[in-house]
């Protein structure tokens, strides 16, 4: 059945005010043309960064215990390490800025099943981050680490753990310095 010419006339002229709307809807609808900022540049994420890079891993003696690589991942929200000591040890800790409780947070793991979760934040230039784990007996033990910045560009990493008597005992005291690439 042919469609009445008055009908016609009001599809054609529904079909022309809807064209002319959609660019004003979508007007609307679309974000401002400044850009927001990206997730994860506030300037606390970047309270960790001076400890990203290749580095060899020293005790106090100045033996090498080890190498680790930490970066910065997933659009630098995240601080990824992976340490090796070449000797079967191995282990890698995620850390970021939670910027709701507005803390730094670590979670470690490594070959021997050790599962450290440690949280804090930056401390007289130093990130300080503690949390609780098991020892050998099953009771809770605080750890606390602490990188610090030196002037020669090379970062400490002071691992402390407390006795049942309350002290802290150390556990690591290890230097990281910048490897030298040997690629030319």
């Amino acid at each position: 059945m042919p469609a009445k010419p008055l009908e016609k006339l009001l599809a054609a002229v529904a079909a022309l005010l809807l064209a002319a709307a959609v660019p004003v809807l979508a007007q609307d609808a679309t974000p401002s043309t400044q850009a927001p900022p990206p997730p994860c540049s506030d300037p606390e994420y970047r309270q960790f960064d001076f400890w990203l890079g290749e580095w060899e891993v020293r005790g106090p003696a100045g033996k090498l215990a080890g190498t680790s690589s930490i970066r910065s991942e997933h659009d630098g929200c995240v601080i990824h390490e992976r340490y090796d000591t070449g000797r079967g040890y191995d282990g890698e800790s995620l850390n970021i800025y939670d910027k709701y409780r507005r803390l730094w947070h670590q979670t470690w793991v490594d070959t021997t099943g050790m599962l450290l979760e440690l949280e804090g934040g930056l401390r007289d230039g130093s990130m300080v981050l503690e949390g609780q784990s098991p020892d050998a007996e099953g009771r809770s033990v605080e750890q606390r680490i602490t990188w610090t910045p030196n002037a020669d560009g090379s970062v400490r990493q002071l691992w402390e753990s407390k006795t049942v008597e309350g002290d802290w005992q150390v556990l690591f005291d290890g230097r990281y310095t910048r490897r030298i690439s040997t690629d030319q």
